[in-house]
């Protein structure tokens, strides 16, 4: 099976290939049939044109074994992500033009090394190893602010026109060759060095000059967020212990973000006087429970499991802080349900949540993980009775990873009543999220089992358009309209309903073809 590592580094071939023909038509436009860059901007790439090579990356890492929607990683991640994107909005970092037309999607691998990156279009990367070893939100939103900023300030396209001398071949080289290092070193030594050696070092300069750019405006952007800026300190100061240890590959990330001495002084320059000799936050119980589920997910070896589960029956556990032993008993619970040791991890789930009762942030992560591991145990009615005892925030609507678990339960249970109740549910979360595929994924499923085929062909649809692939998409839409005709035919087929939703079926049909002729034209 493929990695998430090694399906970047393929893709990196893949998208040079791609980067050639989206550009060689810029070389040949004259200045004055360009688009007109941003005051500052400098870009020779359009924002559509980065969006659509954006797009076809995406797709790929979409498709990809290790790439991992975890609905309680990614809420707490995205927790961190939208007053990132919030700050930069308002402090004139992100334009209205860049915040319509791009992405600014999360994506995370199943990948152990320490790595988080930026790609065109508004797409960024992060590992699993990157949540594992964070030591606060605010370490964590100094590397998203960071790639966030790469993003904003357009370095891919700034790059394009430093390097406007060269062919495309090379500049896709360049752009791309540090994407590969971070995936895979000598996939990434391999394009720099077949893209001269000369040229190579011009760019490696600009990427500096990048990173320092990065630093300062994704320091600004996490400190307006209201995340405490020693956390870029603290998180420099863990690259470069890292770089100091003769990194064997366990941190790709200072291979594509190389930890100089400006840097470091620039980000110490920036705290506030007397700031400097301030400690590091404490560990906070919520983020030690993240990365501990970021550690479990991301080592599924049984050997791994083992280690992870056998850390909370430590006898010094007892005397550790709080956050040192959520994090250790949490850790135990999932990596015991991996190991289908229910026993175990039911036990661990008592003591973990026991230790935090009253606080209801942690206490309702280790209550959904209660849920989740009775239904990996096949105990349905233990599940049901577990989520209706579930805390609920009067007047806000059901969080993501609660809505999921609910419909994986209707799924188990296979009773309509449940099926019913989890597809509106899905409903209402898919009007504000329309682009989740996961989430119309399970909608898809909760229908069928309500015996719905046409909702529930035309959700796996839409799944497929949130994912790009428009073929995929367009086949599902078009046996959705087949499936219609058979019900018109069989006289199945006349409610009200169903010819809403085939009206729907066939708009969003013409819509995904229209999608679909623009990516053939790409190509």
């Amino acid at each position: 099976m493929k990695s998430f590592t090694d399906t970047m580094a393929s893709v990196t071939i893949y998208v040079l290939i791609l980067l050639a023909a989206l550009l060689a038509p810029l070389s040949a436009r004259s200045a004055d049939a360009m688009q007109l860059p941003t005051l500052g901007d400098g870009s020779e790439m359009s924002s559509s044109v980065e969006r659509r090579l954006g797009d076809r990356i995406a797709r790929e890492i979409y498709r990809d074994p290790d790439y991992i929607d975890d609905p309680v990683l990614a809420d707490y991640v995205q927790g961190i992500w939208q007053p990132l994107l919030a700050a930069a909005r308002s402090r004139g970092d992100l334009s209205s033009e860049l915040s319509e037309r791009f992405a600014w999607e999360l994506m995370l691998g199943r990948d152990r090394t320490v790595n988080a990156f930026a790609l065109p279009g508004g797409y960024f990367g992060v590992h699993l190893g990157l949540l594992a070893v964070v030591g606060s939100r605010d370490e964590l939103a100094s590397v998203l602010g960071h790639e966030l900023s790469h993003v904003t300030q357009r370095h891919i396209s700034r790059v394009m026109a430093k390097q406007s001398q060269q062919t495309p071949w090379m500049i896709g080289a360049m752009i791309l060759g540090a994407l590969a290092a971070s995936k895979s070193p000598d996939a990434g030594s391999a394009l720099i060095v077949g893209g001269q050696a000369v040229a190579a070092q011009n760019q490696l300069n600009f990427s500096r000059d990048m990173e320092r750019e990065a630093d300062r405006i994704g320091f600004g952007v996490m400190t307006q967020a209201g995340f405490e800026a020693q956390g870029f300190v603290s998180m420099f100061e863990k690259l470069q212990q890292a770089s100091r240890l003769n990194d064997s590959g366990a941190y790709p990330y200072l291979r594509s973000h190389p930890l100089t001495t400006e840097r470091i002084a620039d980000m110490q320059g920036r705290q506030p006087l007397g700031a400097g000799n301030a400690p590091s936050a404490p560990l906070n119980p919520e983020h030690a429970i993240m990365t501990a589920r970021a550690r479990v997910l991301s080592n599924p070896g049984v050997d791994a499991l083992r280690a992870i589960a056998s850390e909370a029956p430590g006898t010094s556990l007892a005397t550790a802080p709080l956050a040192r032993q959520a994090g250790a008993l949490y850790g135990a619970a999932l990596a015991s349900s991996r190991l289908r040791d229910f026993a175990g991890a039911a036990q661990y789930l008592q003591r973990l949540t026991g230790l935090l009762r009253g606080d209801a942030a942690t206490a309702r992560l280790s209550h959904w993980l209660e849920v989740e591991v009775a239904l990996s145990a096949g105990e349905i009615r233990r599940a049901a009775v577990l989520l209706e005892q579930a805390p609920a925030d009067a007047g806000l609507p059901r969080q993501r990873p609660e809505l999921f678990l609910r419909a994986q339960l209707a799924l188990q249970m296979g009773e309509l009543l449940a099926a019913k109740d989890a597809s509106q549910a899905l409903q209402v979360w898919l009007v504000a999220h329309p682009h989740d595929a996961q989430a119309w994924q399970l909608l898809s499923s909760v229908y069928a089992v309500q015996g719905q085929m046409l909702r529930s062909v035309r959700a796996d649809a839409e799944a497929q358009v949130s994912r790009l692939d428009y073929a995929a998409a367009l086949d599902r839409f078009r046996a959705a309209q087949e499936l219609m005709r058979k019900n018109e035919a069989a006289g199945t087929g006349s409610t009200g309903q169903d010819h809403i939703e085939s009206s729907i079926i066939d708009t969003r049909k013409r819509q995904v073809e229209l999608l679909l002729k623009e990516q053939s034209l790409e190509r």
